[in-house]
């Protein structure tokens, strides 16, 4: 295969539907580190713009000073132009593209200004990481729309091995049907299925793999990525404890690896009291690099208005890196389909988990206070709330029964089971493949 192939994004939909609007904002592309935001932007630029104003604030230090002498438009321009005599700012055809922006949140105050103006489109981008983007927000509210960008979904890694629309609307036919999926294709989804698990969803690294069609590098690029993920947290970790922040970040797997997997203190450091921990995992979820999922004090609607804040689970918001965070021959377990007991169980519910997130569900589990019932997440649809139960193994769903069953869980009327099985449905819950996790939102929605 080719060097440097182009990988469809989700974002390059929403970046024309952006540049086609009316009254059209300035935009600020929020996302951890390395999930393709740059390249995304400048892919949208350079099909779509005669002009390309880029400017990193990061590597470009010079550029700080450009909003020095006021946020009009006329004194940015020149301040630029200055700098770089060579920028053109034609009317209606020139993108300016702050890159960076939590190093230099004066620009927040500057995109009013650009909103007015009207005559440049303007996005912004920048690392969730750092205290610097609270300042970005409240200076900006009204004057710009917002995208979240995260790791490639599952959809997105099958665009990259070169399956094409028309083919997953084929696949969710059969999801839509309830019809099961025929073996080859099932065999097929579920073994690439396997490889985004190992893989994850950081575009470099699925460029790698696409690019060789093989594993070769994959387990150093991603423990590279959480180094820097580490590094930023030393540098950006302003008002925390940055040791406390990394302890918390580092244990993730220790947590998942736990029956229970609620977030304890005592696992992160020997004594430690809660007190000492205020905002260390806000601070992570806010940075992007996990996801938080809340447990039900019950499990009824709305869940927003019935889950415990101090009683939660960590995940890491890709899957790629968790595999990364395992020891050296868990890459080579998972891909030899070798049980990993209690492991194996943390990597297909942070998969799932993973998978909600970027579908744009928030994550809710259920444990009652016995232990007795419990339910790895709930999704919902417009009458019902909906338990997701997630089995490693074809075990026994007493808990998703016992949901669906019981006349006091009123909002509750089916169930989901994730498992590596097929489609099938037993007039309680239905049954999907892990893999079909993606299109759960759009089968819900009666696409």
């Amino acid at each position: 295969m080719k060097e440097n192939i182009w990988l469809k994004r989700k974002i390059d939909i929403y970046l024309e539907e952006w540049k086609n609007k009316e009254d059209k904002k300035p935009l600020i592309i929020r996302g951890a580190r390395q999930v393709g935001k740059t390249k995304a932007v400048e892919r949208f630029a350079n099909k779509n713009y005669k002009n390309f104003i880029n400017i990193n604030f990061v590597l470009q230090e010079e550029y700080r000073s450009i909003f020095d002498n006021g946020y009009e438009v006329i004194n940015i321009i020149k301040n630029i132009s200055f700098i770089n005599p060579s920028y053109k700012f034609e009317e209606g055809n020139t993108l300016l593209f702050f890159d960076e922006i939590q190093v230099v949140p004066k620009v927040a105050t500057s995109l009013k200004s650009f909103r007015e103006d009207g005559r440049f489109d303007v996005i912004c981008s920048g690392s969730l990481m750092g205290i610097n983007y609270q300042e970005i927000e409240s200076n900006s509210v009204g004057n710009k729309e917002d995208y979240d960008m995260k790791s490639m979904d599952f959809e997105e890694f099958l665009w990259a091995k070169g399956y094409s629309d028309d083919q997953i609307d084929d696949i969710f036919s059969y999801m839509k049907n309830n019809q099961p999926l025929p073996n080859a294709m099932f065999n097929k989804l579920s073994e690439l299925f396997k490889d985004y698990i190992i893989v994850g969803g950081m575009p470099e690294i699925v460029r790698k793999y696409v690019e060789q069609n093989n594993f070769s590098g994959i387990l150093e690029a991603q423990r590279q990525i959480i180094r820097d993920y580490e590094e930023d947290i030393t540098k950006y970790a302003i008002g925390l404890d940055k040791t406390k922040i990394l302890n918390v970040y580092r244990k993730i797997p220790v947590f998942l690896s736990n029956e229970n997997k609620k977030f304890f203190i005592s696992k992160v450091e020997k004594n430690a009291k809660s007190k000492q921990y205020v905002g260390v995992v806000d601070w992570l979820k806010n940075s992007g690099i996990i996801n938080i999922s809340y447990c039900l004090e019950e499990p009824s609607l709305p869940l927003k208005g019935h889950y415990n804040p101090d009683n939660f689970r960590l995940y890491f918001m890709d899957t790629g890196l968790l595999i990364g965070a395992l020891d050296d021959e868990a890459q080579l377990d998972l891909r030899n389909n070798k049980n990993m007991n209690t492991c194996k169980g943390a990597i297909y519910e942070n998969i799932v988990g993973d998978m909600l997130v970027k579908a744009g569900y928030e994550l809710f589990f259920y444990k009652d206070e016995k232990g007795h019932l419990e339910m790895d997440f709930f999704v919902r649809d417009i009458d019902s709330l909906i338990p997701v139960e997630v089995k490693s193994t074809d075990g026994a769903t007493i808990s998703l029964n016992n949901l669906i069953n019981k006349d006091k869980y009123k909002d509750i009327h089916y169930g989901i089971k994730l498992a590596n099985k097929n489609i099938g449905y037993n007039d309680k819950f239905y049954t999907f493949p892990y893999f079909l996790t993606f299109l759960l939102k759009r089968y819900l929605n009666k696409d």
